[in-house]
């Protein structure tokens, strides 16, 4: 999966776990709160592991071009 991909994702399923977690509270289900936690925390890390993607492509790309300099 891309970056842009995780992120995407990320956001949708933090979306959606705060959705739960609100309905979950308004009608008194713990599971469903536990379940909208559960979710918003991996929308968090499907985030974290986009952005290290860019970090890593971003970095490949510079050490790529400062070899390509030395040639």
């Amino acid at each position: 999966m891309g970056s842009a991909t995780d992120k995407i994702k990320g956001k949708a399923n933090e979306a959606i776990g705060k959705a739960k977690q609100s309905l979950g509270e308004a009608t008194g289900s713990e599971k469903l709160k536990g379940d909208g936690a559960m979710q918003e925390a991996k929308g968090h890390g499907q985030q974290a592991i986009g952005s290290a993607k860019d970090a890593a492509k971003s970095a490949i790309n510079r050490a790529a071009e400062a070899a390509n300099k030395n040639l």
